[in-house]
């Protein structure tokens, strides 16, 4: 599977800070999540492929509540192969995912569908059309229809993760992606189900929660191999680190791009809670922190709720042809 984008609760950084280190500590993860995006890709062996991690750092099935789920390439959907997250030889100046060029712009009448920061003036391939095809995707699982039809949008790859929110306060219901890009008609389907039914820190979604969901796709693009672990800005870019842990083990983490601003996490801060996720348990000092191998990237995102999405499917229902019933309003009031 992949990693995921989640949201938790404020952490708190509960280790103290090390002589030097700005106030950089371990963060607790929290049982509940609040509306907040947290990403994380967790843990991951020497070889990366076919471990399944949940976002916290921990392997899926034995994660704390507040992380997302980061598992390796499995079919990658037969069109995008995995990505380099290994250093180029120089860092700092090499791309090592460039981004396809085709792009389809959002809908500009969704007023809760918000991007994060994209990079120049590309036009962003992330749109409303993807989580709606998230929603047609469970509500058929969930009701026993058939799968929808192939979506109008890009089938371009990329890296990818699917979020599931509920209730007015946001909750985490459900974040599961992948660092391995793959087409985006299959991973959307195949992750829609993945985050929405297999994450391990949540029971399956059921019919009942359906009304009350917000759906986000996240779109990554733009990994740089950096030499400094503080060469990133807070809320533009994610990161992803790999770092030896005490026990002499190969272990990666990621946060997307906005949850150190959401947090209000600097820096520092930000590589302790990604060095702790990822089940580093020794004293972090300033001379650790210089050996992590750090990977910036950017991400496009858009979210749509569950009623945005019933407005979009009654509007373009006989134009696109979704492929099955559309459901009522009145049984989801």
């Amino acid at each position: 599977m992949a990693a995921g984008c989640c949201g938790v609760k404020k952490q708190k950084l509960s280790s103290s800070p090390p002589s030097g280190s700005g106030g950089g500590g371990g963060a607790s993860s929290s049982s509940h999540c609040s509306g907040e995006s947290q990403c994380r890709a967790g843990e991951l062996g020497l070889g990366g492929a076919g471990t399944r991690l949940n976002g916290l750092g921990g392997l899926a099935g034995g994660g704390s509540g507040s992380g997302c789920t980061l598992s390796p390439p499995q079919g990658c959907g037969g069109g995008g192969g995995g990505i380099a997250l290994s250093p180029p030889p120089s860092c700092g100046v090499g791309t090592l995912l460039s981004t396809p060029a085709a792009a389809t712009s959002p809908s500009p009448s969704l007023s809760s569908a918000a991007s994060s920061s994209s990079p120049g003036s590309r036009k962003m391939v992330v749109s409303a059309e993807m989580c709606c095809f998230c929603f047609d995707v469970l509500y058929c699982h969930l009701y026993g229809y058939q799968q929808p039809r192939t979506p109008r949008f890009t089938n371009e790859p990329y890296p990818l993760f699917v979020t599931w929110k509920i209730g007015r306060d946001k909750r985490l219901r459900g974040c599961i992606g992948t660092f391995s890009a793959m087409n985006l008609h299959s991973g959307l389907r195949e992750y829609t189900l993945t985050s929405a039914l297999k994450d391990s820190r949540f029971p399956p979604m059921t019919r009942d929660e359906l009304p009350r969901l917000f759906c986000s796709v996240s779109l990554l693009t733009n990994f740089e191999d950096v030499c400094d672990y503080l060469d990133w800005e807070v809320g533009v870019h994610g990161i992803r680190i790999e770092f030896i842990n005490e026990k002499g083990s190969k272990r990666t983490a990621t946060y997307l791009p906005e949850v150190a601003k959401e947090q209000g996490w600097d820096h520092i801060q930000t590589i302790d809670s990604l060095l702790r996720k990822g089940g580093y348990k020794a004293p972090i000092t300033n001379e650790f922190r210089k050996t992590i191998k750090l990977t910036r990237y950017r991400s496009e995102k858009m979210t749509l709720s569950y009623a945005e999405y019933l407005a979009h499917r009654q509007h373009h229902h006989f134009q696109n042809g979704i492929g099955h019933p559309l459901p009522p309003y009145n049984h989801y009031s």
